[in-house]
């Protein structure tokens, strides 16, 4: 299941990239997220809770940063978690590139290619859809926040 996202962030392109960068303090503008800690230069484990419906998520795993590429301003990452009371896990890709609009103003685009095993996949497209995008929407306007 593919997402995209794409907003104008009121912030230089620099300072953007270095707090996306910044795996700790970018997962605090991810919904959900109750923690994460670094575990060597490009992986970290976390704990995420979501409601997908009427099923509430404990999702915990890994993220791995694939891609720090700061010349063409993108980034890639994978995270891998697992639920054990839902019997359920998420496997999935994001990339995010950055394109200054101007000296103040950045366009960020978030694409994820997620797979949802278990129960949580029974839903259907549609609800994680919705959910899925509310979620990206938050964070956006979290990392808004943050830095304005």
């Amino acid at each position: 299941m593919k997402f995209s996202q794409t907003a104008q962030i009121p912030v230089a392109r620099e300072p953007l990239w270095n707090f996306l960068m910044d795996v700790p303090k970018v997962a605090k503008s991810l919904p959900g997220v109750e923690s994460v800690s670094k575990i060597d230069a490009t992986t970290y484990e976390g704990v995420l809770t979501v409601r997908v419906g009427p099923i509430k998520l404990n999702l915990q795993g890994k993220i791995i940063l694939e891609e720090q590429n700061k010349t063409d301003w993108r980034a890639a990452l994978r995270a891998e978690a697992k639920d054990r009371m839902a019997a359920g896990a998420v496997n999935g890709k994001t990339t995010m590139s950055l394109k200054e609009i101007s000296a103040n103003q950045t366009e960020l685009v978030v694409e994820t290619d997620v797979n949802i095993l278990g129960k949580i996949g029974e839903f259907g497209q549609p609800i994680i859809r919705k959910k899925a995008d509310s979620m990206l929407k938050e964070f956006v306007e979290n990392i808004k926040k943050q830095l304005s």
